[in-house]
């Protein structure tokens, strides 16, 4: 019997149409690449890339790109058990224009998409129970029956005494309002063990960016409040200590991902170091080498096949070892 996944990341997984033309509007881009990506597979494949097990919860379409996703995930040692198909709605799109500095323009395709009609009772909840952590994000909350879907593997976890990481994924255009997507994330807030946010979404959330804006958001819950800054690096809670820990320049040609490679070095930490939460210490020493897994990613274009592995990662700090 295979060994359970460690880590299982539940939500969106769709196609990425990478503009390969910088600096313009979607309307005027003519070439795009195709690549994998959502944000929570994103993240198992991140897991999975620095050698611990991960799965993936979530529907796709019964279709040519629900089909390739799958095959994707499977190549890259995902456990897809959990990814279910879905013969009346289509796989997500989304198209994806860069400015010049790599940072990214979404438009999506979900109307509504096989991602929104997961259904709660599509979820294995004895193979979740198995697992150590569930990772969990916001888009998921958006639509039904996905939002019950996400909501139930969230009291299955919790009962069955899993960690949860939460990302916020601010993406406002899948959105009815600002205010519903404000709502929104914050409806998921008190079930996490573990939020990584970015300064901008921090900013959307609480009009400030810094560690006095995210202990507004501490919940009796939350064990570590992570918020991430690009090249500049991040900021850390954890209980009663704060931190920063600087990030590292690349030469960057697509931002898309690089949040989810962060968070996925930081699951990956937890798994092979049980009492991280417990060493701060330990926990810089991880943060570090998830702000370098995230600026590597950022080098390549798309989510998935940026993402570096382990040996890699590891050859860069060596290189960066006074940085």
């Amino acid at each position: 019997m295979d060994t359970p996944a460690a880590v299982l990341a539940l939500g969106e997984l769709l196609i990425d149409f990478v503009a390969t033309e910088r600096g313009g509007s979607l309307g005027d881009v003519t070439t795009f690449v195709r690549a994998p990506g959502g944000a929570p597979a994103n993240v198992a494949v991140g897991v999975a890339r620095l050698g611990v097990r991960s799965g993936f919860i979530g529907k796709v379409g019964d279709d040519p790109f629900g089909h390739h996703l799958a095959d994707v995930l499977r190549a890259e040692g995902v456990d897809v058990s959990q990814l279910r198909f879905d013969d009346e709605a289509r796989t997500a799109l989304a198209f994806v224009s860069l400015s010049v500095t790599g940072d990214r323009d979404f438009m999506f395709y979900r109307h509504p998409s096989a991602d929104m009609r997961h259904r709660p009772d599509e979820i294995d909840e004895a193979a979740l129970a198995a697992a150590r952590i569930l990772h969990v994000g916001s888009i998921s909350t958006i639509a039904e029956p996905a939002a019950s879907a996400t909501r139930h593997a969230l009291r299955v976890a919790h009962d069955a005494g899993l960690l949860v990481s939460y990302d916020p994924n601010l993406r406002l255009p899948l959105w009815p309002s600002a205010a519903a997507a404000k709502a929104g994330i914050r409806s998921l807030w008190g079930d996490a063990d573990v939020i990584k946010i970015a300064d901008d979404e921090l900013r959307f959330l609480t009009g400030g960016d810094d560690l006095a804006a995210a202990r507004s958001l501490w919940t009796p819950r939350l064990r570590l409040l992570l918020v991430t800054r690009g090249e500049q690096g991040v900021s850390y809670l954890l209980g009663g200590r704060e931190g920063h820990l600087p990030g590292f320049r690349v030469e960057v040609a697509d931002t898309t991902g690089a949040g989810d490679a962060f968070t996925a070095a930081v699951l990956a930490a937890m798994v092979q170091h049980e009492d991280l939460l417990e060493d701060a210490g330990a926990l810089e020493a991880t943060l570090r080498r998830a702000n370098a897994f995230a600026a590597l990613t950022t080098t390549r274009r798309g989510a998935i096949p940026a993402m570096p592995d382990a040996e890699r990662v590891d050859a860069f700090l060596a290189e960066h070892v006074d940085a």
